[in-house]
């Protein structure tokens, strides 16, 4: 048995050497193909610049030469023009050495449990941009700058983060979250802006020349949290539902007081001049774009939850749908330059439960499976440009401010946690306890985000110095904290996520506490989180699922329809692990709702009674079967009405108590008897020796 272990993890390993070396050939022959591509179109522009010049100035010479070489050419049998499809086949590239390093990174088991995914591809990205340098060849720097990132690279992450966002944990504890993202974000920009500005008038730092405004707009940049990067490395670790939701809602909601703080300083620093009129309609500028992020993405998911309502005949575009009316309700508040991420959020939250109803399981299942596809190319190609581009540019190093990026960063974030911390706490009733703290502010990580703001500044001298300490302070969350955290969350044996399975017991059990929970609010006249929750779902219920759910599944109740969900979980499960054999051959409510027959079912007739006929039968019930005990009447504690009912109980327990009674009588008697002889012949001795 021994051997037969052995000998099956030696076929194992190798099989795994295989396929790792398999995926690191066919990664250096995308990197070779790339430096191909790029050398090929360098050289075609040479060769094109070099005709162009050498062209011959006699117009009409030229054209008698093409006219006599046109005659005489023979038909082409092959052509190369590699600038026709260059831009495509570069991405494609790009796509397809991202894939192979994830592929790569997923066959060795023992590297994803200690190095994060995200720090395996920017080292990619490092090596391959250091090939191309080596070259002498242009990295595509471009591939992530403001356009690019924030237009197609980031849309991809924050839908699937929205889309599939866990609501019970998120509203339960939106109010921490808030506090995070946007009193935390506030404190950290202002404290690393000042703090720089302050280390910037040191004369040995020779940084005199940066001004307040600089410092705060580069403290605006850094500050935030990164949901790439929290994305990145949280769900690797399975931390508790708590931490995650608490540090990746904060990495989402932050992009409102980011986006603000941005145009504010950017506006503040081209004016010079700072007045209190100024500082207003930044606090209102905030409010602007938050709220409006969140319109719009409500008012597009609204409109794609409606448009699912006639899309039964047509299943095939129905995941179209999805995909179209949040990237229109991200680019709408791009627009208006409002917060694209809140609105992509809000469009996902609100669409999910109504379009879910309405749409197929195949479309679903499309749905979910390409969002989920989607991201990941999204996110592994952010982390590839972002080493790439650090190859490519430029870095004037200044030890001083780097190395004091990095520790404010990281000081401020402990001290804002821990400061919001212990006045939340007041207000929670499940508190967070110090690993929780510690947990929160040691996964603030930085990332692209960071990185593609830091292409928007002006260029000037200043601007390649913040781009260095950027990625420094990316570089240091990333790889340092990010490597980091899994360790420590084992050492302070920090609760991780229990994949539990939805019954319907839990189920009838939390709907159960909600309506308790709503109903103590409203006893105690405080209108409370459960108060608000239970009148939006009565108007959900009363007047929004009939205009955008269709048929039946409108006034389905939640149990009903969590167990279809369950059912067709279920289902698929046992269809993807190749247990198809043991599922029903009855077709359910589930299976049946998307077949649209060509004809409308014909229900089962149910036979009529006449009313006669029904009198007889209830006369027949009464006088045969037992009479219930449930009352449903009022009590009133100034009319005790008497109860002919309840006489005839009393009467049935008081026969009941006096045969038990005469049943105790009749056996003490009976022992009475059986004991008197024996007590009267010992009275008989004791009398017969009295002399």
């Amino acid at each position: 048995m021994n051997k037969l272990k052995c000998l099956e993890k030696s076929k194992c390993n190798f099989t795994n050497i295989l396929l790792v070396l398999n995926a690191l050939s066919l990664g250096c022959w995308c990197v070779l193909l790339l430096l191909f591509v790029s050398v090929a179109s360098a050289g075609r522009d040479v060769d094109s610049g070099s005709n162009d010049t050498g062209r011959n100035p006699a117009p009409e010479d030229s054209h008698h030469q093409t006219n006599s070489t046109h005659h005489k050419k023979a038909f082409p049998v092959l052509s190369f023009n590699f600038d026709h499809v260059r831009k495509p086949f570069e991405i494609s590239l790009w796509i397809l050495l991202a894939l192979l390093m994830k592929l790569g990174f997923h066959i060795i088991p023992r590297v994803s449990h200690v190095v994060p995914e995200s720090c395996l591809l920017i080292v990619v990205g490092l090596l391959v941009g250091g090939i191309i340098k080596a070259f002498d060849e242009d990295a595509p720097v471009q591939m992530l700058d403001s356009k690019f990132f924030f237009l197609y690279l980031l849309p991809p992450i924050i839908l699937d983060a929205g889309y599939f966002l866990p609501m019970r944990p998120f509203t339960e504890n939106l109010g921490t979250i808030l506090v995070f993202a946007v009193v935390g974000t506030l404190w950290n920009a202002f404290f690393i802006g000042l703090t720089m500005y302050g280390v910037c008038q040191i004369e040995a730092v020779k940084l005199g020349r940066v001004d307040l405004l600089s410092c705060l707009l580069f403290g605006s940049i850094v500050s935030a949290v990164d949901p790439v990067a929290v994305l990145a490395v949280f769900e690797e670790i399975h931390i508790n539902e708590l931490l995650h939701i608490l540090v990746f809602g904060e990495s989402l909601l932050n992009d409102a007081v980011t986006v603000v703080l941005y145009h504010l300083f950017t506006e503040f620093s081209h004016k010079g001049t700072v007045t209190v009129a100024d500082a207003f309609l930044g606090v209102v500028s905030f409010f602007v774009v938050s709220l409006g992020g969140i319109l719009i993405g409500a008012i597009y998911g609204i409109i794609g939850a409606f448009t699912s309502r006639f899309t039964s005949h047509s299943r095939v575009i129905e995941p179209l749908f999805v995909f179209l009316y949040s990237y229109m309700a991200y680019l709408s508040a791009e627009v208006f330059h409002l917060s694209g991420i809140m609105s992509l959020i809000a469009c996902g939250v609100v669409m999910r439960p109504y379009v879910e109803a309405n749409i197929s399981h195949k479309s679903y299942t499309t749905i979910k499976y390409f969002l989920k596809m989607w991201s990941s190319v999204s996110e592994t190609l952010i982390f590839i440009f972002l080493g790439v581009s650090t190859v490519a540019q430029p870095h004037p190093w200044n030890w001083t401010f780097v190395v004091v990026t990095v520790v404010v960063c990281f000081v401020s974030r402990v001290l804002g946690v821990v400061s919001l911390t212990y006045i939340i706490n007041k207000f929670r009733i499940v508190k967070l306890t110090k690993k929780d703290q510690f947990i929160v502010a040691y996964g603030g990580l930085r990332g692209a985000i960071a990185f593609s703001l830091g292409f928007l500044l002006p260029d000037n001298e200043m601007k390649q110095l913040f781009l260095t300490a950027i990625i420094t302070v990316i570089f240091y969350t990333v790889f340092v904290q990010g490597m980091t955290i899994r360790p420590l969350v084992e050492l302070l044996a920090v609760k991780k996520k229990k994949e539990s399975k939805g019954s319907i017991n839990e189920e009838i059990h939390t709907q159960f506490l909600d309506h308790l929970l709503t109903g103590i609010e409203d006893i105690c006249g405080h209108y409370g989180h459960h108060h608000w929750k239970d009148k939006l779902n009565r108007f959900n219920k009363a007047y929004v699922k009939k205009w955008l759910i269709t048929g039946e599944r409108s006034t389905e109740p939640q149990l009903i329809s969590f167990y279809n969900k369950m059912e067709m979980k279920q289902a698929m499960m046992l269809v993807e692990s190749g247990s198809a054999a043991k599922l029903p051959t009855i077709m359910t409510p589930v299976s049946m709702q998307n077949i649209q027959p060509k004809e409308p079912l014909k229900r089962r007739a149910i036979p009529s009674i006449s009313k006669s006929r029904e009198q007889e039968i209830r006369k027949m019930l009464r006088g045969n079967l037992q009479k219930t005990r449930q009352r449903l009447r009022s009590y009133s504690r100034h009319d005790l009405m008497v109860d002919p009912f309840e006489e005839d109980v009393s009467e049935v327990r008081l026969r009941k108590q006096r045969v038990e009674m005469e049943r105790r009588v009749s056996s003490n008697s009976a022992a009475n008897k059986q004991s008197q002889p024996w007590i009267s012949k010992q009275q008989l001795g004791k009398d017969n020796n009295i002399p």
